[in-house]
């Protein structure tokens, strides 16, 4: 069982590019570990680094200006392979959510499997958030996954989750704590429910 996601609020880090793909978010090199931890110090390598392994300090993570666990990124965020490692790395690095006006579907379901939240926004609200952030770094959001609503400046912004997912985030559940969670309701349906084939028939 993973901690619950509850409301909180940060600062942002701002990554305005689009199709931002899994091998830049970690690179196929860096997949060779089978265990969750250690992912985050090599989150998006290239970019964060030179040949040489030195910080490039134009790359925003490199920056002490932008902090935070909100990850603002541009459309189609997560595209290309499949590998969960892309939602680990960011997990282990501190993001609790990624807000893009669109998301590839594996990786979504990647990042919901792990207790990542990625919020979709319409374009319009997503370069406004951006504007926002790069203008004033010390805008705060806040994350309000019980109403389903992203606050900033002086917007609420709704946005859409699988009910199911959303339930194992506040709870803190995976697929099987879900499950184990349920165990009454169904005991409870496997005794009361009407099993015809093992009624006694007379001959």
């Amino acid at each position: 069982m993973k901690n619950k996601f509850e409301t909180f609020s940060s600062t942002a880090i701002p990554l305005p590019i689009e199709n931002i793909d899994t091998d830049q978010i970690i690179p196929a090199r860096f997949l060779k570990s089978t265990s969750r931890l250690g992912f985050g110090e090599n989150l998006f390598y290239d970019w964060r680094f030179d040949k040489a392994g030195k910080p490039q300090t134009d790359f925003v993570l490199n920056s002490t200006i932008y902090t935070g666990s909100i990850l603002v990124s541009g459309e189609n965020f997560g595209c290309g392979s499949s590998r969960e490692h892309a939602a680990w790395a960011l997990v282990d690095y501190g993001i609790k959510v990624v807000v893009s006006s669109f998301f590839a579907d594996i990786f979504k379901s990647n990042a919901l499997n792990n207790h990542l939240l990625p919020i979709t926004v319409s374009p319009i609200i997503l370069e406004n958030l951006l504007s926002q952030i790069q203008t004033n770094p010390t805008t705060i959001l806040t994350v309000d996954l019980a109403a389903q609503e992203l606050k900033f400046a002086t917007q609420r912004i709704s946005f859409e989750i699988n009910p199911y997912k959303k339930e194992c985030l506040l709870n803190g559940y995976d697929d099987l704590d879900y499950l184990l969670s349920q165990k009454a309701i169904i005991e409870k349906y496997e005794r009361e429910k009407k099993m015809p084939y093992l009624k006694n028939t007379s001959v």
